[in-house]
C-alpha cells in the first residue's frame, strides 16, 4: 500500500487501499465531464483557413488545408501506440478517443476489475470485466465509462500513468479551445493567514489558499465562514458608526 498519492504526492489516510488521493480522484473526474464539451467545440473547429493572397506576405499563396491540422490531431483515429522519433519532430500526443478507449481497455484487462451485469430474470451477478461495454464509441460515451470505473482506477498502480495523460490531453484541448476553469474569489478570509485570498476552482475539490498551503472542503469552509463572518460584519458596523460621529 502506498503512503503517499502517486500524482500529487499528498498523504493518503493509514491503511488506504488507494494510490491516488480523493482530490486528485475529483480532478480526473472533473476533467472527464469537461472533455466533452472541448469535443462538440473542436468539431466546430473542423473547417478550413482561409483569406486570399496579398502582396507584402500577408495572406496565402496555395490553397488552404480541408481541416484545421490542430483540430484534426485531436479529433482523428489513431492508435495509442510508441513511435519512433529520431529527429524528435514528432510534437502531437494521441487523439483524444484513441487514448481514451486505449485506457478503457487496459482498465478491462486488469485481472481485478470488477463488473456488474443484470440477466434476464433480474438477477444482478458481479464479476470479471471481460470488455468495455462502452455504448458508442464517442468521447462523451467513453468519458461516461471511464468516469463510472474512476473509484477502482484511483486504487491501481498505474493511476499515476492515467491522471498524466488525461492531464496532458485536456492542456492540448484548452490551448486550443482557449478556455480554463472558473476561478471564484470567497469571501471568508484564509483561516490561517487571515488573507481574503481564498479561491474556488471549478476543477479542484479544495478551497485553497494563495497566500499560504491552507486548503479546505467545501464543509470546511461552510463551518469557518459561519464562524467568523457574524463577527467581521459587526466589527465593519461598529467601524462605520464610529466613523459617521468622528464626521
Amino acid at each position: 500500500m502506498n503512503d503517499v498519492c502517486l500524482s500529487c504526492f499528498g498523504r493518503l489516510p493509514d491503511d488506504s487501499p488507494r494510490t491516488g488521493c480523493e482530490a486528485c480522484e475529483y480532478r480526473v473526474h472533473s476533467w472527464l465531464r469537461e472533455l466533452p464539451r472541448h469535443w462538440v467545440l473542436l468539431q466546430d473547429m473542423l473547417r478550413p483557413d482561409s483569406g486570399p493572397a496579398r502582396r507584402g506576405g500577408v495572406g496565402r499563396a496555395h490553397a488552404p488545408l480541408p481541416v484545421r491540422l490542430e483540430a484534426l490531431d485531436l479529433l482523428g483515429p489513431g492508435q495509442v501506440v510508441l513511435l519512433d522519433d529520431p529527429h524528435g519532430d514528432q510534437t502531437a500526443g494521441a487523439p483524444m478517443t484513441p487514448l481514451l478507449y486505449g485506457w478503457a481497455r487496459y482498465l478491462t484487462a486488469d485481472a481485478d476489475v470488477p463488473v456488474a451485469r443484470r440477466d434476464a430474470h433480474g438477477t444482478v451477478h458481479i464479476g470479471r470485466c471481460d470488455g468495455a461495454g462502452i455504448r458508442g464509441g464517442d468521447v462523451p460515451g467513453l468519458c461516461r465509462w471511464l468516469d463510472a470505473y474512476l473509484p477502482y482506477a484511483a486504487t491501481r498502480p498505474w493511476w499515476d500513468d492515467f491522471y498524466e495523460q488525461l492531464e496532458q490531453l485536456l492542456l492540448r484541448v484548452r490551448r486550443l479551445t482557449h478556455t480554463r476553469p472558473v476561478t471564484r474569489a470567497k469571501d471568508a478570509p484564509c483561516p490561517d493567514c487571515s488573507a481574503w485570498s481564498l479561491v474556488e476552482r471549478d476543477d479542484e475539490l479544495h478551497i485553497t489558499c494563495t497566500v499560504c498551503p491552507a486548503r479546505l472542503t467545501p464543509a470546511q469552509y461552510d463551518d469557518h465562514r459561519a464562524a467568523v463572518m457574524p463577527q467581521l460584519a459587526a466589527l465593519a458596523l461598529r467601524i462605520a458608526a464610529a466613523q459617521q460621529t468622528a464626521a
